[in-house]
Formats: structure tokens, sequence, C-alpha cells
């Protein structure tokens, strides 16, 4: 009987990997090649989600969520931020890539919309979109909304919230909701208050979630739970804000 049990959750298992289908895609003569999960229960309004990455490229992590979001009525799109031949062997490339695309916030823009239009031509919603982003994803996310990508709302879960100061705020058209640790070292709160400022100025509908004992990538299961090594895996963060992005899609689909 436990190797029959067995064999039933293998087989769960390989069901759940199988629905990732590999897209190959481009942007100029760069290569780039997205995951996406076609949604496996209801979704009639064909709603879409793209999920932008970690500063180490596209992960077992990003890959989960979209498998996780299909589960529940969306279709998902991994996104190829980096390109392929471009995925960061240790921190300190990864630090390189995800600062040139910080720093060239446009050409971050560009290939989260492209993105997109990959996830509509899987058959999504062109006017029932999402993005939602991880760590430097989350980052992506925000920059989804600051320039104003058609998508009906954006989610970072402990993203880097900061900006150039020098650029100008525009107004901001999706809604926008951050799920952030209390105790993320590196996200200042100085940071957190400009962000704030940046979201009153640009007349937004936001929402900030701030998590107790919750550090930096609180998501991450394949992080232990040492809230001293600044980044750090927490049970309780990572439910609680994984439903608070449900009831926010919940809301901006409606």
């Amino acid at each position: 009987m436990k190797k029959y049990i067995v064999f039933v959750i293998s087989l769960i298992s390989f069901s759940m990997n199988a629905q990732l289908k590999s897209v190959a895609y481009t942007d100029g003569g760069q290569k780039l090649e997205g995951f996406f999960a076609k949604a496996t229960t209801a979704n009639p309004k064909n709603i879409g989600v793209i999920i932008l990455p970690a500063w180490m490229g596209i992960d077992a992590h990003a890959k989960e969520s979209a498998e996780n979001l299909a589960a529940l009525g969306y279709h998902a799109f991994v996104a190829d931020i980096y390109g392929v031949g471009n995925t960061p062997s240790n921190t300190t490339e990864a630090g390189k890539l995800a600062g040139y695309f910080k720093n060239s916030y446009k050409d971050y823009q560009k290939r989260i919309q492209l993105a997109i239009d990959q996830l509509v031509k899987q058959g999504a919603n062109p006017d029932e979109i999402a993005v939602i982003g991880y760590c430097f994803g989350g980052t992506g996310a925000l920059e989804a909304a600051r320039g104003n990508l058609k998508v009906k709302g954006v989610v970072s879960f402990h993203g880097g919230l900061g900006k150039d100061p020098m650029r100008q705020t525009e107004a901001i058209t999706p809604k926008v909701l951050v799920l952030h640790g209390a105790d993320d070292p590196y996200v200042p709160q100085k940071e957190v208050l400009a962000f704030q400022d940046e979201m009153k100025i640009g007349k937004a509908v936001w929402q900030m979630n701030i998590y107790s004992n919750a550090v930096h990538a609180f998501t991450h299961k394949d992080l232990d739970t040492d809230n001293s090594k600044g980044a750090a895996y927490n049970e309780l963060a990572d439910k609680r804000s994984w439903q608070a992005m449900q009831d926010f899609f919940t809301e901006i689909f409606n």
C-alpha cells in the first residue's frame, strides 16, 4: 500500500510539472525562453498572470508559482528577463544583471511587455492581466505599474521599492499590492516611506501589507528560517501573502 501511495504522489507531481510549456520568443537579437502554464480549472474570462522571477533568473520557485496559479484558474507565464545564455551563475553576476535592469527600467518594462504579449498569444485575455514578482521581480512588478503597462494590477512579493529620485512620478493606473517583510534589511524605512509618497503622488490605488518577523525572500522555501542572514523563509508570511494576492485578484478581476 505504501508503494502504491508513493507511486500516485509521483504521478501527481509529474502531472503538475508537465503542464509547464517552454515558449521561445525574442527581444531583437536576444533569444528569450519563458514558461507557460494553462489554467487547469475554470477560467471563463481567460485571466492571465505574469510571474517575474528573483535575481537569479527563472527558478523552481517561479515555475511552482505558475503551476499554483494555473491550479487556481489563471493562465500563467514565467517571464524571461535576462535572456537565453545570460543566467547568472552566482550572486555577483545576478547583482550586475539585476542592477542593469533596475537602472535601465525601460528595458525592464519592455521585457515585461514582451512576456505579456506571449501570455496573450497563449490564450489570455489582453484586458484581464496581472503581474506578480519576487524580490528583483517584485521591483519589476512595480515598474509595470510605473510604466502603466496594460494590466489590471501588480503584486510585489518582498521586492525592492525604490526608484531613482530624479525620475518623475507619473499617474499610476494599475492597482498595486506590496507584500513586505517588516524586518527586511535590504529595504530601509527611508525607501518604504519614499515608495508610499510615490504612490500618493501618482494617485495610485495601492495597499501595503507588512508581515512581522519576516525578512527578505520570505516566500522562498529553499532558504532556511534564520532571519539573521537577511533572507529567510517564513511559512506564515508566505501563506498570508499568497492569500492576500488571491484576494487582490478577486477584487481586480471582478
